[in-house]
């Protein structure tokens, strides 16, 4: 038997992602994501065996795509000296109006040009009460996003407590399940930035 390969597999479960957003998990089957990965039958079968396995394989690939993108978008912010907040009486203003501009930019990208992989992420919340192997892996994501914002928060010195991030990555998670189920063209950038200061201003108002 050939061994697995890699770059296959990654385009079978990037399959698996788009048609978890455009049809929903019922509509994720080994010959659909054959189909959408122009590939000859039976291939998807040979690298996942059930269909718990091609949606572990899709939360996986989400898992790995989030943290890549996270620690180099982690990585650009915290080189940019303006992103630090200033120490003196202006540093609770300076933090809000940073993290504004951070997570309306983030918001804005998850809901618009990242919107299939969200969509997927949500179906396969859903699949995940079903599945305690399906859920581990979709905990890993949470894990990772939670760590990379606490670091985040540590560099930029915001002085966030764990409370806070807690309460801003909920508050983010209910937006953007709002964003993407909603029609694309009733997504509107100023909107967006005005919900993440409310939700942001709210979160550090209880800190």
């Amino acid at each position: 038997m050939p061994r697995p390969n890699p770059h296959r597999r990654r385009a079978l479960a990037d399959a698996a992602v788009t048609l978890l957003a455009q049809r929903g998990a019922h509509g994720l089957t080994h010959r659909s994501v054959e189909a959408r990965a122009d590939v000859p039958a039976g291939t998807a079968t040979n690298y996942f065996r059930s269909r718990e396995g091609l949606l572990v394989a899709a939360a996986e690939r989400i898992v790995e795509l989030h943290v890549a993108e996270a620690e180099r978008a982690t990585g650009e912010v915290v080189s940019d000296p303006d992103r630090v907040a200033p120490s003196g009486p202006g540093r609770a203003e300076a933090t809000v109006h940073t993290m504004v501009d951070l997570l309306s930019a983030s918001l804005w990208t998850a809901a618009t040009a990242l919107r299939d992989r969200y969509l997927a992420v949500f179906e396969l919340q859903m699949e995940a009460r079903r599945s305690p192997r399906l859920a581990a892996v979709l905990g890993r994501l949470e894990e990772a996003t939670y760590s990379s914002t606490v670091r985040l928060h540590e560099d930029l010195g915001t002085l966030a407590t764990k409370d806070t991030v807690a309460t801003l990555g909920a508050l983010y998670a209910g937006a953007l399940f709002t964003l993407v189920t909603r029609p694309v063209e009733q997504v509107d950038r100023a909107a967006v930035r005005a919900l993440v200061e409310a939700m942001v201003r709210g979160a550090f108002a209880r800190a």
